[in-house]
């Protein structure tokens, strides 16, 4: 027992003999949206949607020598959403986003546990999903080192749904629930480029092919690949490359893969980029194998269009894409910009029955502008001109409609406290 006391105490020492900060910050984020053919073409006799949608977060931070605290609450919610003088709330808006601590052992090594954003590279395969109210995160174990700009996470996670008494199979299924997980990252950063390797095994429940199915172990999928940046002057040149393999679902092999290659030109306030991504797809015709690359947990609104026609939730095991995209970024101000990217969309395996690989074109429009220290504001409109192909992998729906989206969205970040307790 004295040993217990004098070990507590001497815990409560070395706390108590740190410098301590404590920062509070929040984040409010309300977005109006028009859509009209958003996330797939716009049916015949419908009516556009409109909507406001809002983000309110606070994020509490602390740190002293070695340990670090995160907790990150918010609510999200549509307006309107939860009726007015109602006893109780039924709509659950009211969630943990991040809550996670991490122990720096030594000058190279610490560890970071709980529930917490994975964001890599260009966020492709593992992001945050800031433009998502609600966000991504992994409950997770993460094993971390860095040294001489040299960076290895390893992280491990093992889910279940609640706290059972008997077995431990895990009934939440879908693209995006694996039951276990374990990832490798590896980052060698230089004055003026980068280049990672990801290696990350997702593995999901599989069930028996019964009348009433039986949990029958896992099957597994492996995503491998590697990222880039290197700059050269007034050019940057970044790509990427990843393989899937494993099992697209418990009866499917699955082979896959993504590169991209892209061209950044900023002469001076100006920066134009010209790009290419590839994402396999599988042929209609029918094949032993899946061939449909996934990015599954990437932030994947950022990269296809904004209209989200691919990858956000949708066109899993389909025909791929090919994205042949140009960009400007444009400042109509001190404290402003404009932004214009413009996509050519086709699909990447074949479509069968003589179809067209075309998928259509997309324009997106942003204009950005910071309204005070705390404050900015984002403006955006975006349309797309479809194919007769895209009806056919939209499940018919004409292309000959107007689709198109607009929205405007205030974030606003201030931090609320930033305390410091000096070192005894």
């Amino acid at each position: 027992m004295k040993r217990i006391l004098s070990t507590l105490l001497l815990i409560s020492w070395y706390q108590l003999s740190q410098a301590q900060t404590f920062t509070l910050d929040a984040d409010l984020r309300p977005r109006f949206e028009y859509r009209h053919g958003f996330g797939s073409l716009f049916p015949d006799d419908a009516k556009a949607a409109a909507f406001v949608t809002q983000r309110s977060r606070l994020n509490f931070g602390y740190q002293d020598g070695k340990l670090q605290i995160y907790m990150s609450v918010q609510d999200v919610s549509t307006w309107g959403d939860t009726q007015q003088l109602a006893i109780g709330d039924s709509n659950n808006s009211f969630s943990l986003f991040q809550a996670w601590m991490r122990y720096r052992f030594t000058e190279n090594w610490a560890l970071k546990v709980g529930r917490q954003a994975i964001s890599y590279d260009d966020q492709r395969i593992l992001g945050e999903v800031d433009w998502t109210m609600q966000g991504r995160f992994h409950d997770a174990a993460m094993l971390q080192f860095s040294k001489n700009k040299l960076d290895l996470d390893l992280a491990f996670a093992f889910n279940q749904e609640n706290q059972k008494s008997l077995g431990s199979d895990y009934t939440i299924n879908g693209l995006f629930s694996y039951k276990v997980m374990q990832l490798a990252h590896l980052k060698k950063a230089w004055d003026k480029g980068s280049i990672s390797f990801l290696f990350m095994n997702n593995g999901f429940q599989k069930y028996t092919d019964e009348a009433t199915p039986r949990p029958d172990g896992l099957y597994y999928r492996q995503t491998t690949g590697t990222y880039f940046n290197f700059p050269l002057s007034v050019f940057s040149i970044t790509g990427s490359a990843y393989l899937q393999t494993g099992k697209a679902n418990a009866s499917t092999d699955l082979s896959a893969y993504q590169y991209m290659l892209e061209a950044k030109f900023k002469p001076g306030k100006v920066a134009f980029t010209l790009g290419f991504e590839s994402l396999s797809g599988t042929d209609p015709s029918g094949s032993e194998k899946n061939n449909s690359f996934f990015p599954l947990y990437g932030t994947n609104h950022k990269f296809n269009g904004y209209m989200d026609y691919f990858y956000v939730g949708n066109h899993a095991n389909n025909v791929g894409l090919n994205n042949i995209y140009a960009k400007a970024q444009i400042p109509t101000g001190e404290k402003s910009n404009f932004a214009a990217n413009l996509h050519y969309f086709s699909s990447q395996a074949s479509l069968g029955d003589g179809q067209e690989s075309y998928l259509g074109t997309e324009l997106d429009l942003v204009f950005s502008k910071v309204i005070s220290k705390n404050i900015k504001m984002n403006v955006g409109y975006s349309q797309l001109f479809a194919s007769e192909s895209m009806s056919v992998i939209k499940g018919g729906v004409s292309s000959e409609n107007t689709n198109n989206w607009g929205w405007v969205m205030l974030v606003v970040n201030p931090r609320l406290l930033n305390f410091t307790m000096d070192e005894k």
